[in-house]
């Protein structure tokens, strides 16, 4: 393959923000042909509840790319006849949300790869930023892997590792390996069509964990947890689901927060001051920067005093 100048015939197949970068990638590579986009069918959104087609539909329609919307891949013969005539090179894969069966993965030339954003074999599923920022971990990354019939399981061809820090969250992090996905996705295909081969690693399965997705349920605070693992989870649940706790029998939704070098003996969950401190497990202490009571807007802490939302010694639920 080295040394045509055919292009590449590539399909995508995404449906949020993360997998925008990548899709304008290969758009704007002139040794890429991105013949066909698929993405998930455009939903009701906002508070009119309008229906809108997700964020790489409408980049590929800007660029007048078509668009293919199935409910079902795996459901569908026809969907699945029709990816196959495309005659594809490789398939392009970033946060699509179905299920690809095997007719799928195995009809392009070089297969289906995906944009993962872990460093596998960690985190395999389906959030893998925020169980990183969770767990505290000291890294996450983006792999780009060889998709076959498991979850998240496929050998690895490419990863790259960045830094958690202490104030990173899911949308931070987020921004940040869905710009990185998109790049290394190029550098993939660029070595595919240097070598005509993709060389991968076969992943340690010994090593895998497993990040299943999010539930609203999942933001609830637990106070007798350290500080250290009460600020891990507003960081990675940061914007969804967001945590929240429950003051005088109200939700009220925790925003931003930081780590405080005071111990607290007060039962956890206790507000120890104005300024926003609470007690938490084994003696350690957080302080809430920005929260937002219920059917109230966001606000810092000193706008939740004034407006009684929060008072000294008591406890949230």
């Amino acid at each position: 393959m080295a040394g045509e100048t055919k292009k590449l015939r590539v399909a995508f197949m995404g449906t949020p923000d993360f997998a925008v970068p990548a899709l304008q990638h290969l758009i704007d590579h002139e040794e890429f042909d991105v013949v066909a986009v698929y993405s998930q069918p455009p939903r009701p959104k906002g508070r009119g509840h309008q229906v809108q087609p997700s964020p790489v539909h409408e980049l590929a329609a800007r660029h007048d790319i078509p668009v293919h919307t199935p409910k079902s891949l795996k459901k569908d013969p026809a969907a699945r006849a029709q990816f196959t005539e495309l005659e594809l090179d490789v398939a392009i894969v970033a946060a699509y949300g179905l299920i690809l069966p095997l007719e799928v993965l195995e009809a392009p030339k070089y297969g289906c790869l995906n944009i993962h954003a872990s460093l596998l074999p960690r985190w395999r599923g389906a959030a893998p930023i925020q169980y990183a920022i969770w767990a505290g971990d000291a890294e996450s990354g983006v792999t780009i892997m060889q998709m076959e019939e498991g979850l998240d399981t496929g050998p690895m061809i490419l990863k790259r590792a960045v830094t958690i820090h202490p104030h990173t969250t899911a949308q931070s992090l987020h921004d940040e390996l869905s710009a990185m996905g998109g790049a290394l996705c190029i550098e993939a295909l660029e070595k595919l069509l240097r070598d005509g081969k993709l060389e991968a690693e076969v992943q340690d399965d010994s090593l895998s964990c497993y990040a299943p997705m999010l539930k609203k349920e999942d933001g609830h605070v637990e106070w007798s947890d350290t500080a250290d693992a009460i600020d891990r989870q507003i960081r990675a649940l940061n914007p969804w689901p967001g945590v929240w706790a429950t003051l005088d029998g109200k939700r009220l939704k925790i925003h931003k927060a930081e780590l405080v070098s005071e111990h607290f003996t007060e039962p956890p969950g206790t507000i120890i001051d104005h300024i926003g401190h609470v007690a938490c497990g084994q003696d350690t202490g957080l302080r809430l920067l920005e929260i937002q009571p219920e059917n109230a807007r966001r606000m810092d802490i000193a706008g939740a005093y004034n407006g009684n939302y929060i008072d000294v010694d008591k406890k949230f639920a």
